[in-house]
């Protein structure tokens, strides 16, 4: 975490030079600043233990990282309520790496072969689940969530090759059980989910199932994970859910993402990278890819499902303050990089900014019209109108109507002005203002979601916050409560949320 500032309703940018998978994105978002709470909340929502999440600082190349670890053996779902702290629940820094340099050729009878030469650590899950057999040579190094598909007799030589840091602890229980998606989608839809993390979660499973299913010519709902893929994907695809939720950014962008080149080898045969789920989510997107000059697989169909959802621009990221960076690690080392994505949170800008300022003087209109005169300067364009009490001469009793405007709406407004008052004239005059940067955050209360606006100073912290005055209007109107209770019950709202 590099900034004590709130992160939400900025702009966030992701770097992927090193490629993008699951667990490098929730590591980078967690240690860009989201509260680990969060996330692990939102496992338990799933009916998995928070305590399968494994949290830790590791250097990648010189280059202090979060790496994330998912614990896959053992129970499963529904297992929430009775996990404590027997599961490393707490432990940021539990080594889940319990280092599988074994060789795990349990020489059961068929050649299963998945020599995952990948090192990302908690990748056992690559996500192909269309219920075949996924014997994936990934010579990659990804901790990713592609679900190798286990579905077969497990009588078989298990050469997993895991002289590489493989922390998720597969328990080796051969026994694994299928979940289809339809049935993992009926899950993260009846979990008690905060909506947004429920939306999320069920964009990025969707973008991957949908891609696999294209793939492999089966319908969506008959994508299957095995036990141990599900677990690894669901904890990944949920917690970067929640994690997007929690800093609900205005924009989100990306450059490009490394792909990496070279083959895969699965059940199907030899597969070339970028894998072809990853290639294909990325290109319903319309993502912009680069190779990344490494010989493995660099991005997985899960990362790419989390760029398709997230990236409202593949561009640089905008002019502005940057207010926190985040690291998250993969396992592997590559020479020529550090192995992990990047995330950063930008707040626009506050600026000066050269504007005009129209005055009419008014002692002769009725109050009705003059109000109605403010309403037109204001669809005209200007940034701002007013009414000032002034007296005029003999002691009249008048009004100066005044707005503020840029150039490019002087004239507009000045017309609205001289059509809509009873003045025979339109002073300006040139003025200068500060600009606070400022964005608009959405909270849910005892009434539904409120809209605030938020300003920040040039640092990046939080100087002011706002309901919006019309959304505060509707909510009470519906709901039958007066406007101040909803103007409290959302400030209360952010506040609860650290604001």
């Amino acid at each position: 975490m590099t900034a004590p500032v709130d992160l939400r309703g900025l702009h966030l940018h992701l770097d992927c030079a090193s490629g993008i998978a699951g667990d490098m994105t929730l590591g980078a978002l967690l240690d860009l600043g989201v509260p680990e709470q969060v996330v692990r909340d939102a496992i338990a929502a799933v009916g998995l233990a928070p305590g399968r999440l494994s949290v830790r600082r590791v250097v990648k190349g010189g280059i202090a990282a979060v790496d994330v670890k998912v614990d896959t053996a053992g129970a499963g779902w529904g297992e929430a309520a009775n996990a404590h702290s027997h599961r490393h629940d707490h432990g940021h820094s539990h080594d889940h790496s319990h280092d599988h340099s074994h060789d795990h050729s349990h020489d059961h009878s068929h050649d299963h072969s998945h020599d995952h030469g990948h090192d990302h650590g908690h990748g056992h899950s690559h996500d192909h689940g269309h219920g075949r057999e996924h014997s994936h040579d990934h010579g990659h190094d990804h901790s990713h969530e592609h679900s190798h598909d286990h579905g077969h007799d497990h009588g078989h030589e298990h050469s997993h090759e895991h002289s590489h840091e493989h922390s998720h602890d597969h328990g080796h229980d051969h026994g694994h059980e299928h979940h289809h998606y339809g049935e993992l989608r009926a899950r993260i839809v009846a979990a008690p989910l905060p909506e947004a993390t429920r939306a999320r979660a069920l964009d990025i499973f969707d973008r991957v199932a949908a891609a696999e299913a294209a793939l492999h010519g089966v319908d969506v709902a008959t994508v299957a994970f095995h036990e141990v893929g599900a677990i690894d994907s669901v904890i990944d695809i949920v917690g970067t859910a929640a994690a997007l939720a929690f800093l609900a950014p205005v924009s989100v962008t990306c450059v490009e993402v490394a792909m990496g080149h070279g083959t895969i080898r699965c059940a199907h045969g030899v597969l070339p990278v970028p894998s072809p789920a990853a290639l294909e989510i990325l290109r319903r997107a319309g993502g912009v890819i680069t190779d990344g000059g490494l010989a493995r697989e660099l991005t997985t169909p899960t990362g790419a499902a989390i760029l398709a959802h997230a990236v409202t621009a593949w561009a640089p990221a905008p002019t502005g303050v940057p207010v926190a960076v985040g690291w998250g690690a993969g396992d592997a080392d590559f020479r020529d990089r550090p192995n992990v994505t990047r995330a950063m949170v930008v707040a626009p800008a506050g600026a000066a900014e050269t504007l005009w300022q129209l005055d009419a003087n008014l002692d002769d209109l009725s109050p009705e019209l003059v109000a109605h005169a403010i309403d037109h300067a204001l669809a005209a364009g200007a940034v701002d109108a007013w009414l000032t009490p002034i007296t005029m001469k003999k002691g009249r009793a008048a009004v100066t109507v005044s707005a503020l405007v840029s150039g490019a709406a002087r004239a507009a407004v000045v017309d609205a002005l001289v059509r809509e008052t009873s003045t025979i004239g339109v002073r300006y005059r040139p003025v200068e203002r500060t600009v606070l940067a400022r964005a608009v955050v959405e909270v849910d209360t005892e009434h539904g979601p409120i809209p605030l606006k938020v300003a920040r100073d040039t640092a990046g912290a939080v100087v002011n916050v706002a309901p919006e005055h019309d959304a505060c209007v509707a909510v009470a109107n519906r709901v039958g409560v007066p406007l101040k209770q909803v103007y409290l019950a959302a400030l209360a709202a952010w506040h609860r949320r650290g604001g």
